[in-house]
């Protein structure tokens, strides 16, 4: 296993920490995520945790079930006790770039449902300005697509309709919409951005994640970074 591979199961271990008994858990998407899920599916099987899970995509809906983790929903539960989830970029307020597996809508509402947000990833992911290493995808109504981009181009942005490698054409998210990711370089403002985005119709729902994470553990070599709002 490499050295990433080892500082996201890490991290993840520590995350798991905050899991009680009783909790309703947001289940994040992604590969340190899944680290996150697996553990939680061993401490049921093993501890006698009792816990509920809300997957935020159908990658996580189907590792959840393999590792017995108990499934609800928002429409039973609307509030979570905890959400645990990855990141492609985290900046030292704790902002964050998602949307890498192109499941952000629903991780976005999972986390916005969770009285704490815990994020998890290795410290390549640490940047002092989003946007720096990563795009930042953004879902898009297939119907708005070319009015969608042109109006991110006026913003700046250049973006690349996300295209899959296991099938001919544009990803399709568990939406039934596209993702495009958008180059806007190193970005100084990323609330701001957001409002921007958000307000151009057709778009869903954007990757950019401010103020929503409460916590963030960043796998390194040899230990954890551990910062907090």
């Amino acid at each position: 296993m490499s050295w990433r591979e080892e500082a996201k199961k890490r991290v993840a271990l520590e995350a798991v920490k905050h899991v009680e008994d009783g909790f309703v858990v947001g289940l994040g998407s992604g590969s340190t995520a899944a680290y996150v899920i697996a553990e939680i599916g061993r401490m049921i099987r093993q501890d006698g945790l009792s816990v509920l899970g809300v997957p935020s995509s159908s990658q996580a809906f189907l590792l959840a079930v393999q590792s017995g983790v108990p499934l609800t929903t928002l429409d039973e539960h609307p509030v979570l006790d905890l959400d645990i989830d990855g990141a492609d970029e985290v900046d030292r307020r704790l902002n964050l770039i998602k949307g890498g597996g192109g499941a952000l809508t629903q991780e976005k509402i999972v986390a916005s449902a969770a009285k704490k947000v815990v994020i998890v990833a290795d410290e390549t992911k640490l940047v002092e300005k989003l946007g720096s290493t990563f795009k930042v995808p953004v879902e898009v109504l297939p119907f708005g697509l070319a009015t969608a981009t042109a109006a991110i181009k006026k913003l700046g942005g250049k973006p690349f309709l996300r295209e899959s490698k296991g099938k001919v054409g544009a990803v399709v998210t568990d939406n039934g919409n596209y993702i495009v990711d958008v180059d806007f370089g190193a970005i100084s403002d990323a609330g701001e951005l957001n409002r921007w985005l958000k307000l151009i119709p057709g778009v869903i729902e954007t990757g950019l994640f401010v103020g929503m994470a409460d916590l963030v553990y960043l796998g390194k070599a040899d230990g954890i970074v551990k910062l907090e709002k």
